[in-house]
């Protein structure tokens, strides 16, 4: 009799431990992670956009040296610049919450916190990241406005160049 309960209890204290599901075997942390690297790619994108933009500044920079009246380029490579500056602190703030996200996904396997607790906090994070990318297209979109205007500005001064030889 002993014996048989000695067994029974064993029994019972395996298929406890059987029935407990790993965190990361959830399939809502599965997505989570799967999430995690898409947002660490568009990170990627931006910081690769924003390396771009800024060569585009130094570019536009050099170019303006030459030009005589600079006043008006002036103003546009204070524009470019406050937006780079903007982009940098958006890069910055996307940095921040890839690594709040990672410390999510350690919180759930660890089993610090819920299921629910990480779906939460991950929609909300999700969120967070969208409007990030919003906001780096619209900054992109911006430099790309700036640019091309600053081109069309530069193809009018070398006109009147031309035309008063």
């Amino acid at each position: 009799m002993k014996t048989l309960s000695k067994l029974i209890l064993i029994v019972f204290v395996l298929c406890c431990f059987a029935c407990k599901q790993n965190p990361a075997e959830a399939p809502e942390h599965i997505a989570m992670v799967n999430n995690h690297k898409e947002m660490e790619k568009s990170h990627e994108k931006m910081s690769d956009a924003h390396k771009i933009m800024k060569d585009d500044h130094q570019q536009m920079t050099d170019t303006h040296k030459n030009i005589e009246d600079d006043s008006v380029h002036v103003v546009i490579e204070k524009n470019h610049m406050q937006l780079l500056a903007k982009h940098g602190e958006l890069i910055k703030a996307h940095k921040a919450l890839i690594d709040k996200h990672a410390e999510l996904e350690t919180k759930h396997v660890s089993g610090e916190i819920t299921l629910e607790q990480m779906t939460k906090e991950h929609e909300s994070m999700k969120t967070e990241h969208e409007d990030m990318e919003k906001e780096h297209f619209s900054i992109s979109e911006e430099h790309v406005r700036i640019k091309t205007e600053d081109e069309k500005m530069l193809n009018e001064d070398k006109s009147k160049s031309s035309n008063q030889e």
